[in-house]
């Protein structure tokens, strides 16, 4: 029963530091923009990272011949 008097203080003090932790990324506009994160991965910005040989052609483009 004695150790209720040491939990409840620790619990309250942990609430208290997660509150404390919500408002504080609140207030820094840590939650203001939650969907450009999940868009970006979709802008195709890697174009130079892929090989040439990976590349699709256009329909436009003549095949190219490797010597």
């Amino acid at each position: 029963m004695s150790i209720i008097y040491l939990l409840i203080p620790i619990a309250i003090i942990l609430a208290g530091i997660g509150i404390w932790g919500f408002f504080w990324s609140v207030n820094n506009g840590q939650l203001d923009d939650l969907e450009s994160p999940a868009h970006s991965i979709l802008y195709d910005d890697d174009e130079h990272l892929i090989p040439d040989e990976a590349k699709q052609r256009k329909p436009t483009e003549p095949p190219t011949e490797k010597r």
